[in-house]
């Protein structure tokens, strides 16, 4: 493989570990951030860019780790310079600035994907690899969770405006990995509490979504921000028609399957090791895309479709009103999708 060249955009804390899943792949990199820069280029090594501009001369690739509100200006210069690109989720503040820079990416000709590393977990793509076999049936209802510290007060996590709070945040992983096990989505509805208030959302807050999906399926999402000291906990569990699966963390890494009619006694997935960071595993994959191999597992219209679901996510919230999705097919194409709000309570 070629020398990688790789500008890195942002330096906080999401930048570290895909330098060093970069890094392990082998990749020259350059940082620019407006803050920051020269102490991550010091601590790994890195070169550093003096402007956005000078970042894009010297690379190949543009990887972009900034806050949410700076993905569209960023992914559109790194397009307009024909420079393949990976793009920290959510792929875009709005569903209308993402598909804005899937349009703009697919115009140029330029590979773009968005980071939605859950999918490069081992229990998360074990728990699909499941699912697409058959091997619980038809999936019926399904549940995630995701539990942590709440960012640090007063940053622009909690201006809903900017960063879309816990739902466009943090809780963009599971309505993306629901639509991944279950497929499309239909309708949304969603409730938070406490409430966002003049579009600032509450330090400590808590939020569930239910998703409605075309074939019939019902996943609830439930995302917590909590006090300082919380544990960072996921879970996922869906049950079929055959049976159930699961994951659970923190505990050993087994993946739990219940199959009342199975006729053999194979109840559980090899325990996951992680021997490799899914942050590794995910850039790996985009690297071999962007050298003309195969297409990884997360596409730019999944990652315009997962903004979608937020934002249907947050219009519920703040109408009190399920959402549906009129065109509730996404794929590659980045075409926006329409919502309306329903006329009765959920």
């Amino acid at each position: 493989m070629t020398s990688l060249r790789v500008g890195l955009v942002g330096a906080g804390g999401i930048s570290h570990v895909h330098v060093a899943a970069w890094q392990a792949l082998g990749a020259d990199i350059t940082v620019y951030s407006p803050a920051g820069a020269d102490a991550l280029a010091a601590q790994y090594g890195l070169s550093v860019a003096k402007d956005i501009a000078d970042l894009l001369a010297r690379v190949d690739i543009v990887d972009i780790v900034t806050p949410s509100p700076a993905h569209k200006p960023l992914a559109l210069a790194a397009i307009k310079a024909s420079k393949h690109l990976v793009c920290e989720k959510p792929l875009g503040a709005t569903r209308a600035d993402a598909s804005e820079i899937a349009r703009a990416a697919r115009e140029a000709g330029v590979q773009a994907y968005p980071a939605h590393v859950v999918r490069f977990f081992p229990e998360y793509a074990a728990i699909k690899a499941e699912i697409d076999a058959g091997r619980i049936g038809t999936p019926a209802v399904l549940r995630f969770t995701r539990t942590g510290q709440a960012p640090r007060a007063g940053s622009w996590f909690f201006s809903e405006p900017d960063g879309g709070g816990i739902v466009l945040d943090q809780m963009i992983h599971d309505l993306d990995q629901a639509r991944w096990m279950a497929g499309e989505v239909t309708q949304v509805y969603a409730v938070q509490n406490p409430p966002t208030v003049d579009g600032v959302v509450p330090g400590i807050v808590t939020a569930q979504v239910v998703l409605t999906h075309a074939g019939g399926a019902i996943s609830h999402v439930q995302g917590v921000w909590g006090p300082p000291g919380t544990t960072f906990r996921t879970s996922v569990e869906v049950a079929g028609d055959a049976g159930s699966i699961g994951y659970e963390s923190p505990d050993d890494g087994s993946i739990r399957v219940e199959l009342p009619a199975a006729r053999n006694d194979t109840n559980y997935l090899p325990p996951s090791t992680h021997s490799e960071s899914p942050y590794l595993t995910q850039l790996r994959e985009f690297v071999v895309a962007f050298a003309g191999g195969p297409a990884p597992r997360v596409s730019l219209g999944d990652g315009v479709a997962a903004v979608a679901l937020a934002e249907a996510a947050i219009a519920s919230i703040r109408s009190g009103l399920a959402v549906s999705l009129q065109d509730g097919v996404f794929d590659d194409r980045p075409d926006e999708p329409a919502l309306a709000t329903e006329g009765v309570e959920a």
